[in-house]
């Protein structure tokens, strides 16, 4: 008998429930989350669909991490404390060695991120994962894009245009060596959801976003959020050694700055405060309107569905 979607919930889900939030998990009309006292909750939720989001080829357990990571990001980029995360799943057939794979990415991001699943759904279509992610925050502390002022300074983590890379050597736009085509991939398919950071940052940021469109299109929302103009200076951005080695650093700067899929921070601080360790100054939050970085006025600002 052909297994039902109840089934392979039980069989591949149903074990990554638990979590110190976690009342009442998978197998019941909804779960239930405990949240400490004096905290609010923080959700968020992103789609991906195969071919869009991700090449049709790839690994079913980095399409699972990648998912989740990216969903992740957002309560990063609010400051927000996991508590879990629900799935809905459409599978175009059940192909239960794909599911084993698959369950085992699932399983890593919700250890490494602190998201139980806690529920979802199971549906036959075209392969499309949905991942739904809570948080807690305290009351009136959540970092938004909405506050950063003239003179703060604007900072990024960690390195940015990997994850675009990555997907140019997936296509086979680029072809690097071995070692620097693996490590481009693994950006793009691990991105690493900075969580810590956005809590650290409560006390300071005036302005945070997750950066998954691309910094020139992300920062956009923030200056149009908080009425402010951005001043980046794309020769300050960190480039990884990965993305250094790129012949053209033109195109380099340009996956930096317009490729999307980082999911590292960007984020506004007051004038004199020091930047977490692993982060860079790029630019500064300036009066007037809109994202400036001179030489590269000519970029497209981000992916778009329609």
């Amino acid at each position: 008998m052909p297994a039902d979607e109840f089934s392979l919930i039980a069989r591949y889900f149903s074990s990554l429930g638990a979590g110190p939030a976690v009342v009442l998990g998978v197998g019941d009309d909804c779960a239930l989350l405990q949240l400490a006292p004096g905290e609010c909750l923080a959700t968020s939720v992103d789609t991906v669909l195969e071919g869009v989001h991700f090449p049709a080829d790839s690994l079913p357990e980095d399409v699972a991490y990648r998912a989740v990571a990216a969903a992740a990001s957002d309560l990063a980029a609010m400051g927000a404390r996991p508590l879990g995360m629900t799935l809905a799943l459409t599978l175009p057939a059940a192909d239960e060695l794909w599911l084993h794979s698959f369950s085992q990415g699932l399983a890593a991001a919700a250890s490494e991120l602190s998201l139980p699943l806690v529920g979802g759904d199971t549906t036959r279509g075209p392969l499309t994962i949905t991942v739904q992610v809570l948080g807690a925050l305290p009351p009136g502390r959540a970092l938004t894009r909405g506050a950063a002022r003239p003179g703060d300074g604007l900072y990024v983590s960690g390195t940015l245009g990997d994850a675009a890379a990555g997907l140019a050597v997936l296509q086979g736009r680029y072809r690097p060596e071995l070692e620097v085509a693996e490590y481009l991939e693994g950006r793009f398919f691990r991105p690493t959801a900075r969580l810590q950071l956005g809590a650290s940052l409560l006390h300071d940021a005036t302005a945070a976003i997750d950066l998954s469109d691309g910094l020139l299109a992300d920062a956009g929302h923030i200056a149009a959020a908080s009425g402010v103009q951005l001043r980046i200076d794309a020769q300050a951005l960190p480039l990884s050694a990965a993305l250094q080695a790129h012949p053209d650093r033109a195109q380099a700067l340009a996956w930096a700055l317009a490729g999307g899929d980082d999911y590292e921070l960007c984020f506004c601080l007051p004038a004199g405060a020091s930047p977490p360790a692993g982060c860079t100054r790029i630019g500064e939050v300036a009066a007037g309107a809109g994202v400036v970085c001179p030489g590269f006025e000519h970029l497209a600002t981000g992916y778009r569905h329609f």
